[in-house]
């Protein structure tokens, strides 16, 4: 079975960075698209960030564009989420998330694959 679980979730001050990092194990050689999802207190989950299996597509939500750096590693069957300058409204839950796509979904429904969540906030 395929699994993903992430790590890198924290308590920062605004301006500072954080590193998520996503793990996925039970897996083959599956060409794997993967992103983030975030869940901030009280709101709607949100897309983040996706990339897909070659790197060559890639989204970001408008709110953290110039902010975040989505990057993947197939070797290692890992993705990272590098999130600098961060923002008290950055502060929630956030998803890993994969699936056998062939393009950077930035639908929650395109992915059949999450992880349990790593929380992160930010003080101002």
């Amino acid at each position: 079975q395929v699994q993903l679980v992430e790590s890198g979730g924290g308590l920062v001050q605004a301006g500072d960075s954080l590193r998520l990092s996503c793990v996925v194990s039970g897996r083959t050689s599956s060409p794997y698209a993967m992103g983030w999802f975030r869940q901030a207190p009280g709101k709607e989950r949100e897309f983040v960030a996706a990339i897909n299996w070659s790197g060559d597509s890639i989204n970001y939500a408008d709110p953290v564009k110039g902010r975040f750096t989505i990057s993947k590693d197939n070797a290692k069957n890992a993705a990272t989420l590098q999130m600098n300058g961060l923002k008290p409204e950055d502060t929630a839950v956030y998803f890993c998330v994969a699936d056998r796509l062939g393009y950077a979904s930035t639908r929650t429904g395109s992915y059949n694959f999450w992880g349990q969540g790593t929380q992160v906030t930010v003080s101002s």
